[in-house]
């Protein structure tokens, strides 16, 4: 019989073992999403919205359209009739935009829409139309079903118009925590159209001048001077009508945020002067009873890092008395009652986690400016927050510290 040849065992191959063999993989995804300011977005003339779900107004297209409870309640015959003019089959999902809803089962709801419809990977997309909480909501089920499909931002809120519609972040709250859950998920385009906010309470525009505020102390003094002018008159209708004052507000504060947002999106760099007044609202926002809202806490926060720039010499108390007297003007809480020296630690010690195990604390660096810090003590908080009482009591404000700025 012929001689025959045993296979060889594993262990005489000539192969390397573990740690030897390694592989390193390197990628890089290009990211690109419009941001776009147009007038009438729900007037069948105007294409802006029918282009981006991919309607030329002959063949048919679908898209599935979330929808804010209190925005169908105002605008959604408008919707339907938009998306009909231009045979767009819209699957209309209508969910609720409060914080309260903020959660993972919102999310799941969502993708649960898209599977209903049957929607399509790449050609059919979402487009949500609502506030800042909803366009999170809808941005991370957008950003999971099927590991992304393409969505639309259409934001109704003014936060949402200069701060939440115009970045990549999404996320819901989990636990204690605010956003701790998210991801990053750019939007195909963000369609704002300033008719929306003529509908929106003047708490709600307050909310939303808090973040165009943080962008005037941070970084552009010429926009903090135009609000000291313009505050007395900001209203609903003066953000809708968008005149030239108003319009240079808005466009400085959406400029000042891509700004900061476009060299950063994914937060490689964790000094970030947008992050300055969310170092202890986070705390705030999900601990005060009645509630606040996003921008009411954030005002909050900046008052503190106000008096904390007072206290290292990076602001003069007149500057910072002027800082202080725009927040309240616009109709934001200075200060708080659950806002305690204690509250401030629990804070600052959670936004060290998140920042890699450093304050990276902004602060206003003269008006217009920002400066981190990586020590701030207990001690100055406390200080701190003497300073913002003192403050609050001497413009007579102690009413509006636990009624969210209003008088």
């Amino acid at each position: 019989m012929p001689e025959t040849t045993a296979p060889r065992s594993m262990a005489a191959l000539d192969m390397p073992r573990p740690p030897e063999l390694s592989w390193y993989v390197q990628a890089r995804q290009p990211v690109g999403y419009g941001v776009s300011i147009t007038r009438g977005l729900l007037n069948p003339a105007n294409p802006a919205l029918a282009r981006s779900v991919g309607a030329d107004g002959q063949s048919s297209v679908r898209a599935l359209i979330v929808v804010d409870r209190v925005v169908d309640d105002l605008y959604g015959e408008q919707l339907r009739a938009y998306f009909d003019a231009w045979n767009v089959d819209a699957r209309m999902k209508i969910m609720s935009g409060d914080e309260e809803t903020k959660n993972l089962e919102q999310v799941v709801e969502v993708t649960e829409a898209m599977t209903g419809m049957g929607m399509l990977r790449r050609t059919e997309k979402v487009v949500v139309v609502g506030g800042g909480v909803l366009m999170d909501v809808v941005g991370m089920a957008a950003s999971l079903y099927r590991r992304g499909a393409p969505y639309v931002r259409v934001p109704t809120t003014l936060v949402g118009q200069i701060d939440a519609g115009i970045g990549v972040k999404t996320g819901v709250n989990h636990g204690t925590h605010k956003n701790r859950l998210g991801t990053y998920f750019a939007p195909e385009i963000t369609l704002i159209d300033p008719e929306f906010l003529r509908t929106v309470p003047a708490r709600h525009i307050a909310n939303g001048l808090a973040e165009i505020i943080k962008m005037a102390l941070i970084k552009d003094v010429a926009l903090f001077r135009l609000l000291e002018e313009t505050v007395a008159d900001i209203s609903s209708d003066s953000f809708a009508d968008c005149g030239a004052a108003i319009g240079e507000v808005v466009s400085r504060a959406i400029v000042g945020m891509l700004d900061e947002l476009e060299p950063n999106l994914w937060e490689s760099v964790l000094e970030r002067s947008v992050d300055y007044g969310h170092t202890f609202s986070p705390s705030l926002e999900l601990r005060a009873d009645p509630p606040l809202l996003h921008g009411e806490a954030v005002a909050v926060d900046m008052a503190v890092c106000v008096a904390l720039a007072v206290g290292r010499d990076l602001l003069t108390e007149d500057e910072a008395e002027r800082a202080l007297r725009l927040i309240a003007a616009a109709g934001l809480p200075v200060a708080h009652p659950v806002f305690t020296p204690e509250l401030l630690e629990v804070g600052l010690a959670d936004a060290v986690k998140h920042r890699d195990g450093r304050q990276r604390l902004p602060l206003t660096n003269g008006l217009g400016g920002c400066a981190f810090v990586n020590d701030v003590s207990s001690e100055e908080l406390s200080t701190a927050l003497k300073f913002v009482h003192t403050f609050a009591g001497d413009l007579d404000l102690d009413g509006a510290v636990a009624n969210g700025g209003r008088p």
